[in-house]
């Protein structure tokens, strides 16, 4: 039967540091030697070009603001924040033609069959 203990893994310890490091010093020798060069033209560095990353930088500029009774005058002709509101909502042109006041009901969703819940009466 196999018993593992303390004393056996401190004196097999030494002898892994040892090999691991033995390990890493031949594999950084072998990189650290070059490569015999099989021409002279082999041997040719390559021609390395250095481009900036900050090379098409723009500072950044401010735009000259508006009058504020322009801006609200534009908003106004465009329709205001509500034509804003349907433009972002992707709403299409039928929608934006009906009445302002009436309420419109939402769609009921595919396999969805569940009653809304009555309304509570205020006393």
């Amino acid at each position: 039967m196999f018993h593992s203990s303390p004393t056996r893994w401190s004196a097999a310890f030494p002898a892994l540091a040892a090999f691991c490091a033995l390990a890493t010093l031949s594999a950084a020798v072998a990189v650290a030697q070059p490569a015999p060069a099989k021409s002279a033209e082999a041997a040719a560095p390559t021609v390395l070009t250095y481009k900036s990353a900050l090379e098409g930088y723009q500072p950044f500029a401010d735009e000259k603001p508006i009058p504020w009774k322009e801006a609200n005058e534009t908003v106004y002709r465009r329709g205001g924040w509500q034509a804003y509101a349907k433009e972002a909502s992707g709403s299409s042109a039928a929608e934006a033609d009906s009445p302002k006041g009436a309420a419109a009901a939402p769609a009921a969703q595919p396999g969805h069959s569940m009653p809304m819940p009555a309304k509570k009466e205020k006393p």
